[in-house]
């Protein structure tokens, strides 16, 4: 048997039927919803971490690439987690390099949150930033694409966990702050409360500048963290 066809037995093996009936929902695969049309076996991300955990060093790059072009949620979601182990495992920066490059070449099916989100900063923000090189970031903050500009933004996640400058996330969280959706509004918000852990006087300056204006999903994402008497003068105008 080819390695994917192991993967994939081994991911059935998994299969929670409660679990295949309940992620369509979760994941919005409804008609009319933003993951229309995704299909899933029904296989926990614990589950999945222990096949990727089994497999990631026995797979190559063009195997992976024909795991992520599934049509299977947990499929693409395995294949990135093994994607990000190659990434973290490597000593090599020409293999770093083609990780990404291969990430960049498939990223039309990394196309829901979680995809995006266990992937997209621990192989793209970690990349740029030990490269000191966020072109990558600014311009998948352009692209016409939910996924690609929330890429952008969490991606800035390694950013404002290893760094002293939040200016590449205040950056990307302005260019899209008022973007339609609000799974942006909510990386956004996630991504300024995660540099409000590291510097809170970033933050408040930040949300001095832009709270009455920022969506409302936002703001109560950033401010999550902080004393409740500064939240609630956020949250009533009173700053």
């Amino acid at each position: 048997m080819k390695i994917i066809d192991n993967i994939k037995s081994a991911l059935e093996f998994l299969t929670i039927p409660e679990k295949k009936e309940f992620f369509p929902r979760f994941f919005k695969a409804g008609k009319g919803e933003y993951a229309e049309g995704d299909q899933f076996i029904g296989v926990t991300v614990p589950d999945q971490r222990k096949v990727a955990k089994e497999f990631w060093n026995k797979i190559s790059l063009g195997e992976l690439g024909e795991l992520l072009s599934s049509k299977i949620h947990e499929h693409r979601h395995t294949a990135l987690l093994m994607l990000v182990t190659k990434f973290e495992k490597s000593k090599d920066p020409k293999e770093k390099d083609e990780i990404v490059k291969f990430y960049l070449k498939n990223k039309k099916h990394i196309n829901n949150w979680d995809l995006v989100d266990n992937s997209c900063y621990k192989i793209l923000g970690r990349y740029c930033f030990e490269n000191q090189d966020d072109k990558i970031l600014r311009k998948l903050s352009e692209e016409d694409n939910l996924w690609r500009k929330r890429m952008a933004i969490v991606s800035t996640m390694w950013h404002a966990k290893k760094g002293n400058s939040f200016e590449l996330l205040k950056e990307l969280a302005l260019k899209n702050l008022h973007h339609e959706h609000d799974l942006m509004h909510k990386a956004n918000g996630w991504l300024l409360r995660e540099m409000g852990e590291k510097n809170e006087t970033e933050l408040l300056d930040f949300l001095k500048l832009h709270y009455k204006t920022m969506p409302r999903t936002s703001l109560r994402y950033a401010i999550e963290k902080l004393d409740e008497e500064v939240r609630q003068d956020f949250l009533k105008g009173r700053v």
